[in-house]
């Protein structure tokens, strides 16, 4: 190998400018998504929660329906409730402060992330 070869320099396909430009937009798209993952906040999508929402509608869209176990009683229509009420709930039944075992159960599977999609579906109705 010749210790003094040096490789031909490729010309860039994009200008400098613009590859500066991509450069600054990218390194500013990932502080402000690490700043975000830091912060610890989640955001839901309700396009995301109606493909979760198949554990809910079974009971919580049907108008007048009562639930027998553990004993009778009415389950609430969700649709329309506010979104922060519906995830606050759902981590209350998750972290055991209520104690309905089916709900408890179901909020036990979901991630913060499914309980943040599901609340901002039923929350912009």
């Amino acid at each position: 190998m010749n210790p003094s070869y040096s490789p031909p320099m490729m010309k860039s396909a994009m200008p400098a400018s613009v590859l500066s430009a991509l450069l600054i937009s990218l390194s500013a798209a990932l502080m402000s998504s690490s700043a975000h993952a830091q912060s610890g906040e989640v955001v839901g999508n309700a396009d995301a929660g109606r493909k979760k929402v198949s554990m809910c509608v079974g009971c919580h869209q049907i108008p007048g329906y009562k639930a027998s176990f553990p004993s009778v009683y009415p389950v609430p229509l969700i649709v329309g409730q506010s979104g922060k009420y519906i995830e606050s709930a759902l981590a209350a039944y998750k972290k055991g402060d209520r104690s309905h075992p089916t709900m408890r159960s179901i909020a036990g599977s979901l991630s913060a992330q499914d309980m943040a999609d599901l609340a901002a579906l039923y929350g912009s109705k």
